[in-house]
């Protein structure tokens, strides 16, 4: 075989790999679209030429995550936690206080323990757990917030518990409690995609300026 027809060959394979790669990349974000419980890859994002369009553009999607009834419950603005995909009040009434973990005598772990358990009924299937299980910090709070004013709070030291963006990554994509989002129990959707996921865009948000969306 000579070497023009080696090289070929080659040429042909890696041309082959390149349109393997694009349609499972093309497959996962259409996938993405149709599903409301999935997240985009990064790679999704990757033919957005205009790195501030491309960081706002990974924002959205992570957005997903950041407004899903699951982290909305727990970011309310008036320290009083909701439940539910409709994020109606707190059943029994709950005060999460200055500490986030409920007031002396009536702390949230007097029904969250440190992991989730199911129980018995049929209307409440399950009762989320952690060890560290409480609201977000008050400067967090962004139920009723629109997402660009939310990544604006975010990356504002001063409201978001102190965090440098780094920090930011390393709090929503490996902190324990955050992870919770993805598993409630039972009778709860949990939040778009994984927190593996959550975290690589979050990361990619932040290598691409961290830019907010227009709205």
């Amino acid at each position: 075989m000579t070497r023009s027809r080696i090289a070929t060959i080659i040429a042909c394979v890696t041309a082959l790999l390149g349109i393997a790669r694009f349609l499972v990349v093309r497959s996962t974000a259409l996938a993405a679209q149709d599903d409301p419980t999935a997240l985009k890859p990064v790679s999704a994002f990757a033919r957005i030429s205009d790195r501030h369009a491309r960081s706002a553009a990974l924002f959205v999607e992570a957005g997903k995550v950041i407004q899903s009834p699951r982290c909305l419950n727990c970011h309310p603005p008036d320290r009083r936690p909701t439940q539910g995909d409709d994020l109606h009040p707190h059943v029994p009434p709950m005060i999460a206080g200055e500490s986030g973990s409920g007031l002396d005598g009536y702390p949230c772990q007097t029904c969250h323990g440190p992991s989730t358990v199911r129980t018995l009924g049929q209307e409440l299937k399950s009762i989320p757990g952690d060890p560290r299980w409480s609201l977000a910090p008050l400067e967090m709070a962004w139920q009723g917030k629109s997402l660009r004013q939310i990544c604006e709070q975010i990356k504002d030291l001063r409201r978001n518990g102190g965090k440098t963006l780094p920090e930011l990554h390393e709090h929503m994509a490996r902190d324990h409690l955050v992870g919770s989002a993805w598993r409630l129990g039972e009778g709860r959707r949990p939040a778009p995609g994984t927190q593996e996921q959550f975290g690589e865009l979050i990361q990619a948000w932040i290598e691409s300026g961290a830019a907010c969306p227009p709205s």
